[in-house]
């Protein structure tokens, strides 16, 4: 089913600036937004946990530093 909303100037300027591309729906903008107060994926889920379970291990192999080593190298 297909509705129509009416909404202030203001939202649909809003709205216009989130755009990623000129031909982006309102509804595809709407969606984005949502998503951020969905439930997170399974694959993202897996990816969390796998970080939780190997950031020590690999940040002791070198294969990220925290904020911290950055700026210490950096002198900040």
């Amino acid at each position: 089913m297909v509705t129509t909303i009416q909404i202030s100037g203001k939202l649909q300027e809003k709205l216009k600036k989130r755009k990623l591309y000129d031909n982006e729906s309102y509804e595809d903008i709407i969606w984005d937004l949502l998503e951020d107060n969905m439930e997170l994926s399974e694959e993202t889920k897996k990816n969390i946990e796998e970080y939780e379970k190997n950031h020590e291990k690999w940040l002791k192999e070198g294969k990220y530093k925290t904020l911290e080593q950055i700026k210490k190298e950096k002198g900040l």
